[in-house]
């Protein structure tokens, strides 16, 4: 059967009896329609399955009702919880988020930010201060707030929501370091692809350094995304090249799950024999034997506040908003690092 042919204003104002410029201005809260015409449009609405076509009205406006967000990776519960903040507090301005997925490649990033401009969001969020020199010209040159998460840039193309990914490594260290362990080892992600992940390798080294103390335990674990197997088997690698490793940072709870698993299934205690700290404050993290010590970084915070800087941008809310909004995370000491 060829699809069927939805409806449209016109239908429902012949059904109705008025004209399409009546439905029109039901369908839009605030203006002047009886409230008995307005419901019996609304009803001729429900009954024909109409869906009110906002395009052509929002150009006459200069808006598009959606605002563009880059984001990693689509399975990373941070960066959902992120996404989720930014949602909830955009849509209650009628404003939806708009994804795009980098993969944690700056050039598909870069091609992303291009096609997303295209479609004239109202504002742009990407995630972390990292990107070539064309989509940073790109970004510039857009015409629209722009906002970067997730991240304390040198150089901020706009506004800044985010903390410091090397900052938070190095309190992991000092609390490694507070509770006796000297020996300690960083497992990362390749460089050059995540750069929240290589700021959190170089506040490893500067915090191991602080404390006079050997920095070169480094393993990369493949390509960020870094997953729970590929942690695990960075783990059996380091213990090969150094096994009186007495400590280890992983870049994300995720990867210290795979080192916590690791270490049970070949007999090394945790964390009397090794501690394991991990990044994110995951769902696993609380739940498994031990409990991983983490950090918060609060991402449905980042979110949240991404949202009340671009409604303030925009001219939608009063609040006058810092251009650079930090967060501050949270240490979370559990018994991945304390007998």
């Amino acid at each position: 059967m060829p699809p069927r042919k939805p409806p449209t204003m016109q239908d429902i104002a012949r059904k109705v009896g008025v004209s399409p410029m009546t439905v029109s201005r039901a369908l839009r809260d605030g203006t002047s329609v009886n409230t008995q015409t307005r419901e019996a449009i609304r009803q001729a609405v429900e009954e024909l399955g109409y869906v009110f076509d906002s395009t052509a009205a929002n150009l006459r406006q200069q808006r598009t009702g959606f605002v563009a967000v880059t984001i990693p990776s689509i399975n990373n519960a941070n960066f959902a919880d992120t996404v989720r903040g930014l949602s909830d507090g955009l849509k209650v301005h009628g404003l939806q988020p708009l994804l795009g997925y980098t993969d944690y490649d700056i050039d598909q990033e870069e091609a992303l930010v291009e096609q997303l401009l295209r479609r004239r969001p109202e504002a742009i969020v990407v995630t972390g201060g990292q990107h070539t020199p064309r989509c940073r010209r790109l970004l510039e040159s857009a015409g629209i707030p722009v906002v970067e998460i997730w991240d304390l840039p040198g150089q901020p193309v706009g506004h800044v929501v985010g903390f410091s990914n090397a900052a938070a490594a190095g309190m992991l260290i000092d609390h490694l370091v507070s509770t006796g362990r000297t020996r300690i080892a960083f497992i990362g992600g390749e460089a050059g692809r995540d750069s929240r992940g290589a700021d959190r390798r170089a506040g490893f080294i500067a915090a191991m350094q602080r404390h006079g103390l050997d920095a070169t335990r480094l393993i990369a674990a493949g390509v960020p995304p870094v997953s729970m197997l590929e942690g695990a088997a960075a783990t059996r690698a380091l213990l090969q090249q150094a096994p009186d490793t007495d400590a280890v940072l992983c870049v994300s709870d995720l990867v210290a799950f795979g080192a916590l698993t690791e270490c049970q299934r070949l007999g090394i205690a945790v964390p009397d024999q090794m501690a394991i700290a991990g990044f994110g404050n995951y769902e696993v993290a609380e739940i498994c034997v031990p409990p991983l010590t983490t950090v918060n970084p609060f991402p449905e915070q980042i979110g949240r506040q991404t949202a009340a800087t671009l409604l303030s941008l925009l001219g939608l809310s009063a609040d006058n908003l810092p251009q650079n909004s930090k967060i501050s995370p949270e240490l979370l000491v559990r018994a991945s690092t304390l007998s």
